[in-house]
């Protein structure tokens, strides 16, 4: 099962997790269903459940270097993890505020390695939007589900739910350049967001990507769905897709060789 994931934290019935199912067929991936799910519980269950998978989810898998070693963490992935999920979400706030009330500005936030190419926010941030708690919340729940996330933990030799860290701006910017095309603020819901998610779902299907090399086969009703829905949410999860698909393809999982195996990366960046 291949599938992208649009992440929430404190996902709602009026904003959950969605998440994309596809198949490849040459050099397109076909966009099958869409999924969404209310509560973290049921996305859990869910996950648990599939016996097998390859997906690409829009959050965090690891933390700058630089903070964890200000911060005086476990400098390995796997105890890093285990105390971040230790800590509340307020603690989290009041550690990593404390980190950058000591920093210039300009400088505020820790970079992982990765956020320079994909262009992504710092997995630090607890606001705008609140990505540290979107790992907080979410790479625990994929290793409770025994999940290899590729070069970060690997649990087992042929592990077959095999997690990789996308990030739908990276492959939105290579089509659409900076236009925005989504807000969940309903008064930011403008029509110029409408024809920017409309041009980005015709680069998707005429022309694709030629940075990974495929496009997306739609029927005219979920091209429908995805275009009226202003939040992005589906788009999002639809890009994470197609950044999973490529990956999939690629010996392993595209990910550069020097990875830090602290910090993780996000796939074709």
């Amino acid at each position: 099962m291949l599938f992208g994931c649009d992440f929430s934290s404190a996902p709602t019935a009026r904003k959950p997790i969605v998440v994309a199912h596809g198949g490849v067929d040459g050099r397109c991936v076909v966009l099958q269903r869409l999924d969404t799910f209310a509560t973290l519980a049921a996305w859990t269950e869910w996950l648990a459940r599939a016996p097998a998978w390859v997906g690409g989810f829009d959050f965090p898998f690891g933390l700058p270097r630089e903070l964890v070693v200000q911060l005086g963490w476990p400098l390995q992935w796997r105890a890093l993890m285990t105390h971040y999920a230790t800590l509340s979400r307020a603690e989290i706030r009041t550690e990593f505020a404390a980190f950058c009330a000591g920093r210039p500005a300009g400088g505020k936030f820790a970079h992982r390695a990765t956020d320079g190419p994909a262009g992504s926010s710092p997995s630090m941030k607890w606001v705008n939007p609140p990505v540290a708690f979107m790992l907080h919340a979410g790479v625990p729940r994929l290793l409770a589900t025994g999940a290899c996330l590729p070069g970060l933990h690997v649990p087992h030799e042929g592990c077959e739910r095999v997690a990789l860290e996308a990030y739908p701006g990276l492959l939105a910017r290579e089509l659409i350049g900076r236009r925005s095309y989504k807000a969940d603020d309903r008064a930011r819901q403008t029509p110029q967001r409408h024809a920017a998610r409309a041009d980005l779902l015709d680069a998707l299907v005429t022309s694709g990507s030629a940075r990974l090399g495929l496009r997306l086969a739609l029927e005219p009703a979920q091209r429908d769905i995805l275009l009226a829905d202003a939040q992005g949410d589906r788009i999002d999860a639809v890009l994470c897709l197609l950044q999973a698909a490529w990956a999939a393809s690629q010996p392993a999982w595209g990910l550069p060789v020097s990875i830090d195996p602290l910090e993780g990366w996000i796939v074709s960046a």
